[in-house]
């Protein structure tokens, strides 16, 4: 495909580093002269000094021939008129990144006016990745495939949970529900596993379950937490806004914690049915005097991701039973384990990866085979659904008798609606939607898996 990416701040980035080994052909945008150079030096990319609003620097990129404009700049109003420019060249497919919340009633109604085929707002998803985590709190991430019917989870291993100590293969013998585990991060090694592979203690456990089935496999493996009830947020961007309001018109009894005066007297107006404290959410004697130790979940949401680190931890000191940490810094993530930082989320990573699924998902339309991507584990892992839509000579083959490539694993198929977890006597047949999970990169169709 040919795809223009407007504004390469760490979301454009992101998506740059992604998308420049998948054999499309980029072209980037951006006013920093200096950012430009140093990108095409590193990425097989065109590059454009400008600004990605004006037709004439679109036209200069060849946005006119182009199958996705993607619009990234810090700017609202500019990425929404970049796509209405890129529409008027006659782009099919654009995305804007839209943040403020005032305008999202607009843009849904006059989206197709605009020429936006997909807004993204980086703090109203990660509000919503987050509220999801907080539901199901003994989960640490979930990822949707095939409309919702497969869920692809991670959960931490502890000592109480029936999964440690045994092999995969005991597992299958042992447990009702059944579940594919795909991946493992032990420290920071990742493992594709075998059968003979035993859970360990500590052990980040990425498996696919048919969606009806995770509850049954939460509570097989002693896995089930409690609900929780009362939820501290330290930060009052926009995210905590979001997250704020979409909590506290559940179950739950929320406190946020805003340092600005005035921003925590305009969320208290906003938010009636939250507590909003107004103080340095960093602050020990602050944390104890707003009931720290009785809280059941924790989500430290500062701009600083070491305030973001520092209080965290705290929070797992006091026996929260739940924190979940803002972290914008990729260099940070190799220490968060041996921290017991176990849950994080990081806006530009969440809309990173739904851009690049988006792409994904119009890259099979013409012509590449994956229908949805996601990358797990920091980027070293990713998962693939692809569509057997072609003949070809896997097809009808019990899989024990086809050689896969190292670090690949059929995690499941999903046939007439009908989930399945592949084991060696399984066949994958045309019309399949199959679910890979694989250390290596830049797969384009289900064949590539195979030898």
């Amino acid at each position: 495909m040919k795809i223009v990416i407007i504004g390469l701040g760490s979301i454009g980035r992101k998506i740059l580093k992604s998308l420049s080994g998948e054999g499309h052909t980029l072209t980037i945008i951006d006013e920093d002269k200096d950012l430009i150079e140093s990108l095409i030096e590193k990425y097989d990319v065109f590059g454009i000094v400008g600004n990605g609003a004006c037709m004439d620097i679109q036209k200069e990129a060849g946005a006119q021939d182009a199958d996705l404009v993607i619009a990234l700049t810090k700017n609202d109003e500019l990425n929404v008129f970049a796509c209405l420019v890129s529409k008027r060249l006659g782009v099919d497919h654009t995305v804007a990144r839209v943040r403020n919340p005032d305008y999202r009633e607009q843009i849904i109604q006059l989206r197709d006016d605009l020429g936006i085929s997909m807004v993204v707002n980086p703090e109203r998803e990660t509000a919503n990745e987050i509220f999801n985590l907080i539901n199901l709190p003994s989960v640490s991430s979930m990822e949707h495939f095939a409309e919702g019917k497969v869920l692809l989870v991670e959960v931490v291993a502890h000592k109480e949970c029936t999964l440690v100590g045994e092999s995969l293969i005991s597992l299958g013998k042992k447990l009702k529900s059944k579940v594919l585990v795909c991946a493992v991060q032990r420290g920071d090694e990742v493992v594709i596993p075998s059968g003979g592979f035993v859970i360990q203690d500590g052990d980040r456990i990425h498996f696919t379950a048919d969606a009806k089935n995770l509850g049954s496999f939460l509570e097989e493996a002693n896995l089930v937490k409690s609900p929780f009830k009362n939820i501290m947020i330290v930060g009052g961007g926009k995210i905590g806004y979001y997250l704020a309001d979409a909590l506290s018109t559940k179950k739950y009894v929320v406190k946020l914690i805003e340092e600005d005066e005035t921003k925590a007297d305009d969320l208290a107006e906003a938010l009636p049915r939250v507590t909003v404290a107004c103080g340095n959410g960093t602050q020990h004697d602050l944390l104890m005097e707003e009931g720290i130790d009785a809280m059941d979940a924790f989500v430290a949401l500062t701009d600083v991701d070491e305030e973001n680190m520092i209080v965290s931890m705290f929070a797992n000191k006091k026996n929260v039973k739940k924190t979940i940490t803002r972290i914008e810094s990729d260099d940070l993530f190799g220490m968060l384990d041996d921290l017991g930082i176990s849950n994080t989320v990081s806006p530009k990573q969440v809309v990173a990866s739904r851009i690049i699924s988006y792409a994904r998902a119009l890259s099979n339309s013409i012509g590449s085979n994956v229908q949805t991507m996601y990358q797990l584990v920091n980027n070293q892992v990713e998962a693939l659904e692809f569509v057997a839509k072609k003949p070809g000579r896997i097809y009808g083959t019990p899989l024990k008798d086809l050689t896969i490539k190292k670090n690949c694993l059929i995690a499941c198929t999903i046939r007439n609606n009908r989930v399945m977890i592949p084991n060696g006597n399984s066949e994958i047949r045309l019309g399949d939607n199959v679910v890979v999970v694989t250390t290596q990169k830049n797969f384009d169709d289900l064949e590539d898996v195979f030898e």
